[in-house]
């Protein structure tokens, strides 16, 4: 159980940082969660590490999935409404959720935000593309392990200074979009036609196998409801992974990441991968999963700079309210660097190249 304090204090800061630029449905319905104790004391039912606004939205997005014809719909375009948030959005969100607050209890105390953002490949190509591969990827906390299928994917960087770049797959059926900017000082990131992988590993405590349709509806359930190009991209991309599945570890990001990696052949340069995972595991205990391994290996991180990062490159104040795409590498079971290679947009709709 999670304190109805801390709940809502994550729900407040959820709406005026996590998704006041993004998501004014989520800002709106959030803000006026964290002062009704009915609503926030629901997801109390989680533990702590998992009990975070978008838990709650996604399990009450659930429900609304289900029943489609209920007027909470015209409030999320993820199924088909239209109307953007009025006076009349919260007490309608208000009603739907405490008239099944035992199903929305039962969902966040069974349940984790399950995160399949595909645009984050976007901002992790230019990243893996300073490892010569093809290697082996290995996704901690994967969930489907859409991202997986970074090299199957093609993308379109805009930028002011090189104008558009096309790479990946020419006949790709994922497509992502990404702008791109150079920081003061910082020179135009190499994109090559492509990244090469060879293994494909995701360790996950649970991971999302996407033939079930319960576990799908979850997936589509944790999509942001004002936010319906974020659903069709996770669409594409499960339709295209479930052609060429990769291989999965169920088990806990520290303790089971040698057991991933083992399947990673030690002729391929091993690169581990996580996004938006830190939150949710010790940053001090993975980092020393990784020197443990006993192999060279390269760290391709998006997390936010105080869960990930920090650790490493202490004192960099201009990273501190940001994403950032690091890259860290480790060998003979020492961190030999550490880089903030890019502040980034969490769904990858914006990059700035720092270096």
């Amino acid at each position: 159980m999670t304190s109805l304090e801390l709940v809502r204090e994550r729900l407040a800061s959820f709406a005026e940082r996590g998704a006041a630029d993004v998501s004014p449905l989520y800002a709106h319905l959030a803000a006026r969660a964290a002062t009704d104790d009915a609503v926030a004391g629901l997801l109390t039912a989680a533990p702590e590490r998992f009990a975070h606004p978008t838990l709650l939205l996604a399990a009450v997005h659930r429900l609304a999935q289900a029943e489609p014809v209920h007027p909470l719909s015209r409030y999320y375009p993820t199924l088909g409404g239209t109307h953007g948030p009025d006076e009349g959005t919260w007490p309608l969100f208000r009603d739907f959720v405490l008239e099944r607050a035992d199903r929305v209890r039962e969902l966040i105390s069974t349940r984790s935000t399950q995160g399949n953002e595909v645009g984050r490949a976007a901002l992790l190509y230019p990243a893996l593309a300073r490892v010569k591969g093809p290697v082996g990827l290995v996704e901690v906390g994967c969930s489907a392990g859409l991202l997986l299928g970074i090299d199957r994917y093609s993308y379109r960087y805009q930028s002011e200074q090189a104008g558009q770049v096309a790479v990946g797959p020419a006949k790709a059926t994922v497509g992502v979009h990404c702008v791109l900017e150079l920081a003061p000082g910082a020179t135009m990131p190499k994109l090559p036609k492509s990244v090469k992988v060879g293994a494909r590993i995701g360790l996950d405590r649970a991971p999302a196998d996407l033939e079930d349709e319960e576990t799908y509806a979850w997936l589509e359930a944790c999509v942001w409801a004002d936010q319906p190009e974020r659903l069709r991209l996770l669409g594409v991309a499960a339709a295209a992974q479930r052609k060429a599945k990769p291989e999965f570890v169920t088990g806990d990001a520290v303790a089971d990441l040698a057991k991933a990696v083992a399947l990673v052949p030690e002729d391929q340069p091993l690169v581990v991968l996580t996004s938006m995972v830190l939150p949710y595991v010790p940053v001090v205990g993975f980092v020393d999963a990784l020197r443990a391994l006993g192999r060279p290996l390269t760290w391709v991180s998006l997390e936010s700079y105080g869960t990930g990062l920090e650790h490493l490159l202490p004192g960099r104040a201009e990273l501190e309210d940001g994403h950032v795409v690091g890259l860290v590498r480790v060998e003979d079971g020492e961190v030999r660097s550490a880089e903030a290679l890019a502040l980034a947009a969490p769904r990858g709709q914006r990059l700035t190249w720092l270096v």
